[in-house]
């Protein structure tokens, strides 16, 4: 048999599909794989490398699709003729290229990566997300293969409904729903259908990607401090804002959550001042004692609540699948004006969405998940509080799926970041989440940690230290 011998690694971040598929392009373009070389049937290779049929299947479809192998009938694959200096020649100017730009110097290999956003893909259900895929392809529902509803799947938006209900307490009819791609998305229609000429309280730190999309839309952005409650309501009346962008249940990025006097002040206000109030629950499902908190929408008799939520936290981020939930108002203006407006969310995955809720597999998934994250938030505390004591500050550790860190060491935001990754370690900045950073104030660094397991934490954290507290 071809000798076909990659690393893989169930430990990497790419799926070994990727990383065999890579293996092999690289042997090819570099002749170590000979043209017309037929390749190991997907049993063989499989029993070989001990990996499934499934992850050589994926490696070689990807090889067929991008030309570097052909299928012969009933003779199996072959590699294809290339001309192998070409690609010499270009791996060799890719080189020399990178060497110039990084000055000789050797970047640090991150292990160990905090970021806000990833999620936890060990523990998935593939098998089961796979197999009502394929259902969703089958022929009796070739409807799918069309253009839906401007809002989204009248099936999946009742299903939303009811979960928000159960879980929020959010007060809401399928009909009031729209279904988008992503939260950024999501606020540029909001921003079309209240009005760019108004002004905008946003909270101070608050979510930049928000910002930016209303400042890319010309609309007049208001930065409203929080206190020990969250945003805080006699500077959003000072401020003239006719909405409010608020993350209740856990500000984002200082961790907040906001108690219900603050909330039925908040309320009170758009009441008052005839405005919106724009809920991001971007995250609430990740509450680790006690339920979740419920949301503003559900308190709000007024209809001035616009509640945003998203499935990228607890399912996956690349379906981008968040959604609004109109008050009588807005929704009147979005049949009148705004269902134009093509749906921008895949058929296939909604319906693929509504048969893993109605099936039971999204109860059984967000049950799991949030085990798991409520353990890797404990390891996390507790590692910081094991390993560095006194010498940080945590910041936002009561929910979600990220802290702030502010150590007692003096060091600039720019710095923390810095040492943290010659140790192999990426942390990343909170001075983006501010319009304006404070100047006098101690610097933080963010931490998710939902992407890395239990022991990758604990070592990220002593590596942290390291970086922060000793000299050399």
């Amino acid at each position: 048999m071809l000798e076909i011998t990659p690393a893989l690694h169930s430990s990497r971040k790419e799926p070994l599909y990727i990383q065999l598929y890579e293996y092999i392009r690289n042997e090819i373009q570099s002749g170590k794989i000979p043209h017309l070389s037929k390749l190991p049937s997907q049993r063989k290779l499989a029993e070989h490398l001990k990996v499934s049929r499934n992850t050589v299947d994926a490696a070689y479809q990807q090889l067929l699709a991008e030309g570097y192998i052909q299928s012969k009938a009933r003779k199996g694959l072959f590699v294809v003729e290339l001309n192998n200096e070409l690609f010499l020649r270009s791996n060799k100017n890719a080189l020399m290229i990178e060497s110039r730009s990084t000055d000789n110097k050797q970047l640090p290999t991150i292990q160990y990566d905090f970021k806000h956003g990833d999620i936890d893909l060990t523990h998935f259900p593939y098998e089961v997300w796979r197999k009502l895929t394929m259902q969703s392809l089958y022929s009796d529902h070739s409807h799918l293969f069309l253009y839906g509803d401007p809002q989204g799947e009248i099936s999946l938006r009742k299903l939303i409904a009811e979960y928000l209900y159960q879980s929020r307490g959010a007060q809401c009819s399928a009909e009031q729903i729209v279904i988008g791609a992503g939260t950024q998305y999501l606020i540029s229609l909001l921003c079309c259908m209240i009005g760019r000429q108004l002004s905008y309280g946003l909270e101070e730190p608050g979510f930049h990607r928000i910002r930016f999309v209303l400042k890319d839309y010309g609309a007049e952005i208001k930065p409203i401090p929080l206190d020990e409650k969250g945003m805080s309501i006699a500077e959003l009346r000072k401020s003239g804002a006719k909405v409010a962008y608020v993350t209740p249940s856990h500000q984002f990025p200082l961790g907040t959550v906001m108690p219900i006097s603050r909330r039925m002040e908040l309320i009170e206000w758009a009441r008052q001042e005839n405005g919106f109030i724009i809920e991001d629950d971007y995250d609430g499902e990740f509450r680790y004692q006690g339920k979740p908190i419920p949301s503003l929408q559900g308190l709000d008799n007024h209809g001035n609540v616009i509640y945003m939520g998203t499935f990228s936290k607890s399912l996956i981020p690349s379906i981008r699948l968040s959604y609004l939930v109109l008050p009588p108002s807005l929704l009147a203006l979005y049949k009148e004006k705004f269902s134009v407006y093509k749906q921008t969310v895949s058929r296939l995955h909604q319906h693929t969405l509504k048969l893993f809720m109605e099936n039971g597999h999204w109860e059984r998934h967000i049950n799991r998940i949030r085990n798991i994250y409520k353990k890797r938030h404990a390891v996390l505390l507790t590692a910081i509080k094991n390993i560095m004591g006194e010498q940080v500050h945590v910041i936002g550790a009561e929910t979600g799926l990220h802290v702030l860190l502010k150590p007692n060491n003096n060091m600039s935001e720019v710095e923390l970041i810095e040492s943290a990754r010659k140790q192999g370690v990426q942390v990343y900045p909170v001075s983006i989440y501010y319009e304006d950073p404070p100047v006098a104030q101690k610097s933080m660094v963010l931490l998710g940690f939902a992407g890395l397991d239990e022991n990758e934490i604990y070592e990220g954290i002593t590596l942290l230290h390291r970086a922060w507290f000793y000299k050399e």
